[in-house]
């Protein structure tokens, strides 16, 4: 040994019991990492933070923007394309328009719904109160759509659905007018063979 070296103990040694090491001090460093642990705990839950989630499991983010950046994967999303129908379907129901749509729906798809031999001889004139007015260009073809009423309001109910027509109201021609001025005799008068 040289005289430059002491046997006294280091300055590693200065730290104690607090190191582990085969004196026998481990347990005082590791009761002192546990009790900062539970205080950064406690610190963390007085504050409204997440405890113990750590790095594994991250929070959502619960932006707007988040979610605009994210993919919608192979299946049905929300944000996929919708078809129109269904979009303007959604927005009638929602603002209250369903009765008034079964009407346009009704008076625009005539023929798709009764077919091309009624509809090119009867028109619906209007739809009030649950009830189609039907104008027949004849009274032969009125007398057959009222034969026939049941099954055109079975198909009408299959087109716009259950109860938005429950019944028609069919009419045939309206006969020309033979009155001339403001005198008349009350009466169905000579000409009667109309309509």
């Amino acid at each position: 040994m040289t005289g430059d070296q002491t046997t006294g103990p280091s300055d590693d040694d200065s730290l104690g019991s607090d190191r582990p090491g085969p004196a026998g001090g481990g347990s005082a460093g590791y009761e002192m990492a546990r009790r900062a642990l539970e205080e950064a705990r406690a610190a963390a839950k007085a504050s409204g933070r997440a405890v113990g989630q750590g790095r594994t499991s991250p929070q959502r983010r619960t932006s707007s923007r988040s979610s605009r950046r994210s993919w919608s994967g192979p299946g049905a999303d929300s944000r996929d394309p919708q078809p129109f129908g269904r979009l303007t379907r959604d927005v009638a129901r929602s603002r209250g328009w369903e009765p008034r749509v079964a009407d346009g729906t009704v008076m625009g798809s005539w023929e798709t719904i009764v077919g091309t031999d009624i509809a090119a001889h009867a028109q619906p004139l209007q739809l009030r109160d649950r009830v189609l007015y039907v104008s027949a260009e004849s009274t032969a073809w009125a007398t057959q759509l009222r034969l026939i009423q049941t099954d055109i309001l079975k198909k009408v109910a299959a087109a716009v659905g259950e109860g938005v027509v429950t019944s028609l109201r069919i009419t045939g021609p309206k006969a020309p007018s033979w009155r001339k001025g403001d005198r008349h005799v009350r009466g169905r008068g000579p000409r009667d063979t109309y309509g």
